[in-house]
């Protein structure tokens, strides 16, 4: 299945959290990554009083369950030394899944695609560079559609850096 993903950090080494994570996720046997965004640099959106954030996106061909995938995502950032402190503060790595192909699920503990997607331009700048066409299966538009109505004006903006040559633009 085709999955996309959400992946940041605004603390430390922003750019070796990702590329550590990222690393992770390509070296399980039943996920091969096979796109990477450009990298961004976010304003944070909710609690303000933070550091900006490097934001990318991350297309991957997963042969896991979605329930599978999401603990395997956790593991990452637990062994990159995420600490859960408070709600939409600052942090060493997040891994969100936006997307898992066409599947829909919300449940207590997971809302598959992400419930926030549509009012996150830090999200759906970098999935519109890697799938542009993808339609949501909630909404029936484009990501790009999405983006393109998106009342988020918080700053992103394409940065010149890069993960590395091997990851980005796979």
């Amino acid at each position: 299945m085709v999955v996309y993903l959400s992946v940041g950090s605004n603390l430390g080494d922003r750019q070796g959290f990702l590329r550590r994570a990222i690393e992770a996720l390509d070296a399980h046997p039943m996920v091969e990554v096979r796109k990477v965004s450009s990298l961004y640099e976010t304003e944070p959106v909710g609690y303000k009083a933070q550091p900006d954030f490097v934001n990318a996106a991350v297309e991957i061909e997963c042969a896991m369950s979605l329930q599978e995938f999401w603990a395997f995502t956790k593991a990452v950032e637990r062994m990159i030394g995420r600490s859960r402190s408070e709600r939409w503060g600052p942090r060493e790595i997040d891994v969100d899944i936006i997307y898992f192909a066409d599947v829909v699920l919300d449940s207590a503990d997971l809302t598959v695609p992400h419930r926030e997607r549509t009012k996150r331009r830090f999200v759906l700048e970098p999935i519109a560079e890697l799938a542009a066409s993808f339609v949501d299966p909630v909404l029936g538009r484009t990501v790009q559609e999405l983006l393109e109505t998106c009342d988020d004006r918080s700053r992103v903006v394409r940065s010149a850096s890069a993960l590395s040559p091997s990851l980005e633009q796979r």
